[in-house]
């Protein structure tokens, strides 16, 4: 991969131009940010993946829908198998499938019930789903580069060990290193969150904390809460799997900070399938599973909840073998001060 990369770093000019041209023409608005008609909360990152938007999206949908707003949330829907804009919900039930509108967005809606949808064009996205469903507030997911519709709070989720793991590989920008943009960027943030995953939370290493100046600054962390049967719904206590020898199957962006968190709590991952970013499971991949399942005698298969709600599609061909995902939540360090920080925003928002 680092060979990969070396051989593209002649392109890291040319995309840093075309990144700098598109944020100035933004800023002196010669391409113009258009509003809706509600309050827009936007969760981003300058990464690329394995930051926790997802999580975050959750937790701030979440936290809306119980402070009173009417609450929906409108996503790309990265790796779908469908174009242009898409209902995902009106607030109960999912009526796309996975495959059009895209894991993220699926798990979102199947974890805060509320109305969802997907389009590229944010802007016309956000009025069809405004008409649709008569939400009062919307949650751009993985919107910081989408500057074409404004927001009222733009906030940026950042995973700490990035920040403070600095090489050329990562501290570079596409398609040479892992940043969409540059760290001066979060100049735009109102608001950037620390995400510390299973760590202890650090201090900003002292040659970063200038892109943070001005920038109020959260902290948050992952919490595991428990093993659900992905097929029967059943929820389990994160001691029931403890010493369990599992088949681990994975399809995320940072698959190591999955295993980490189940040899945190204690299941056996020597046996794993790793499979890229987004996967979009097919009856080959399944057989696949089935086949190590039982080459390695494992006594489960355990997985992310992104991949699962792609492997309960399969529930005919994997009725045989038992299923779990872990239940993940996003938790912030001060829960009240980034509530109070938050609907403040958008109480005061014009």
């Amino acid at each position: 991969m680092k060979f990969l990369k070396t051989l593209l770093i002649p392109f890291v000019p040319l995309y840093a131009l075309i990144i700098y041209l598109r944020n100035l023409f933004f800023d002196k608005s010669v391409f113009e940010s258009k509003k809706v008609d509600v309050k827009v909360i936007s969760v981003g990152n300058i990464t690329v993946g394995g930051s926790g938007k997802t999580p975050l999206v959750i937790y701030i949908t979440n936290l809306l829908k119980n402070a009173g707003y009417k609450v929906g949330v409108l996503s790309r829907g990265y790796g779908r198998k469908s174009s242009g804009y898409k209902l995902v919900s009106k607030g109960e039930d999912i009526i796309t499938s996975v495959s059009e509108c895209g894991d993220e967005i699926y798990q979102t809606v199947l974890e805060c019930k509320v109305a969802a949808a997907v389009s590229e064009n944010r802007v016309n996205g956000a009025k069809y789903l405004i008409e649709e469903t008569n939400i009062n507030s919307i949650v751009l997911d993985d919107a910081f580069q989408h500057r074409w519709i404004k927001r009222d709070v733009d906030l940026v989720v950042i995973d700490q060990s990035f920040i403070n793991t600095k090489s050329f590989f990562t501290h570079n920008l596409l398609p040479a290193g892992d940043l969409r943009e540059g760290f001066d960027s979060l100049k735009r943030a109102d608001a950037i969150i620390l995400n510390r995953k299973f760590l202890d939370k650090e201090e900003i290493n002292s040659e970063m904390k200038i892109y943070f100046e001005g920038r109020k600054i959260f902290t948050a962390c992952y919490k595991a809460i428990n093993f659900v049967d992905v097929m029967r719904k059943i929820e389990y206590n994160l001691d029931d799997f403890k010493g369990q020898d599992s088949l681990v199957v994975s399809g995320i962006a940072n698959p190591q900070s999955f295993l980490k968190i189940l040899n945190k709590v204690h299941v056996n991952t020597k046996n794993k399938l790793i499979f890229s970013d987004h996967k979009n499971y097919t009856l080959k991949e399944v057989q696949r599973i089935r086949k190590e399942f039982y080459v390695t005698n494992s006594q489960s298969v355990v997985t992310t909840e992104k991949d699962a709600v792609k492997l309960s599609q399969f529930k005919r061909e994997l009725d045989d073998i038992d299923i779990f995902y872990l239940k993940i939540n996003l938790c912030m360090d001060d829960d009240e001060s980034f509530k109070q920080y938050l609907i403040n925003k958008l109480k005061n928002a014009s």
